[in-house]
C-alpha cells in the first residue's frame, strides 16, 4: 500500500517504532536486554513495512520490548507510543 491507501494504523506503528529505535540508538547506557529490544523493534519495523501485521506477533514483540527496556525511564514515552500503536490493531482472535 502506498499513499492514501495505507492503513493509518500501520503508518502509526511505523512512526512509533522508528522513533523508539532512534531513541534507543541514542541512549548512552548499555543494559543486559538491549539486543532483545533492538531485535524486536526491527521485527516490528519489518511487519509495518509488509502491510498488515499479525496481531499475536505484534503483542509478543511489544511484551519483549517492554520487558527489555521497561525500566529505562528515558525510553518510557517512546515505549508508550509503540504500545499505543500496537493497541490500535485490537485484540488477537480468540482460540478455540
Amino acid at each position: 500500500m502506498t499513499g492514501s491507501d495505507e492503513d493509518p494504523r500501520v503508518a502509526g506503528l511505523r512512526t512509533a517504532v522508528s522513533r523508539l529505535r532512534r531513541e534507543l540508538a541514542a541512549h548512552p547506557a548499555e543494559f543486559p536486554d538491549r539486543g532483545i529490544a533492538e531485535g524486536e523493534l526491527a521485527a516490528l519495523a519489518a511487519m509495518a513495512v509488509s502491510g498488515v501485521p499479525e496481531i499475536p506477533r505484534l503483542r509478543r514483540s511489544l511484551l519483549l520490548i517492554a520487558g527489555a527496556i521497561g525500566s529505562v525511564s528515558a525510553l518510557a514515552r517512546g515505549l508508550a507510543d509503540v504500545r499505543g500503536a500496537v493497541e490500535l490493531f485490537g485484540e488477537p482472535p480468540r482460540r478455540g
